[in-house]
């Protein structure tokens, strides 16, 4: 079935979370490289990522923390600085090849905004907390497909975690295709190819000729 569009997920696809999860570090006063290590492991636990904040903070609420955080001026919203350099120029060459496009991913409301502030051309931005949808949830694919109305297989989604991303995607009957690069993709898969992906890029800009 010929893919019609594509969607995007958010961090470590389209954006480089290195800049939010270093700031995170000096907000709590730990070594940027110590911090960084024990999210990678807590990766490779399979825990929730926010759980790293327990083992340094023992009790500490990360949703206060981020208040906190808002109210001294120090959020965590996305800016056109953390955008990969390959986000651009791809999504403009698929534009220019036909495909429509989308971002959807799980992200607080606020990213919302924080998204369209880009002004990537994307005619879909899918928020979970907004759509009270949360991948790997089935539901969130079937919702991405609706908001398009696309059969599923005419939708290739590109993600970087298998979990969240490539597996339930290829479950809703999309077309995955996975990304590696950040550190779900490294240690969830490494240099493995997925058998749940249709395509295993490095690079966003592989995408136009792939698709193409």
């Amino acid at each position: 079935m010929t893919v019609r569009a594509v969607v995007f997920d958010v961090g470590e696809t389209l954006v480089d979370e290195t800049r939010i999860w270093s700031d995170w570090a000096d907000w709590l006063g730990i070594p940027r490289l110590t911090f960084l290590g024990a999210l990678g492991g807590t990766i490779a636990r399979g825990e929730h990522h926010l759980n790293v904040f327990e083992l340094f903070r023992p009790g500490v609420d990360p949703r206060a923390e981020l208040r906190l955080r808002a109210e001294a001026g120090r959020l965590d919203d996305i800016g056109p600085e953390d955008l990969y350099p390959d986000v651009r120029p791809t999504l403009d060459a698929l534009t220019q090849a036909g495909f429509r496009l989308g971002i959807a991913g799980n992200q607080p409301a606020r990213a919302g905004a924080a998204i369209e502030a880009l002004a990537l051309p994307v005619e879909l931005v899918g928020i979970s907390a907004v759509w009270g949808l949360s991948k790997p949830d089935p539901a969130f694919f079937v919702r991405i497909a609706d908001e398009l109305a696309l059969p599923s297989g005419q939708i290739a989604y590109v993600g970087d975690r298998l979990d969240n991303d490539i597996v339930p995607a290829a479950a809703a009957g999309m077309r995955p295709i996975w990304i590696r690069r950040g550190p779900w993709a490294w240690i969830q898969g490494g240099r493995s190819e997925p058998p749940e992906a249709m395509a295993v890029v490095d690079s966003l800009a592989e995408l136009p000729g792939l698709l193409g």
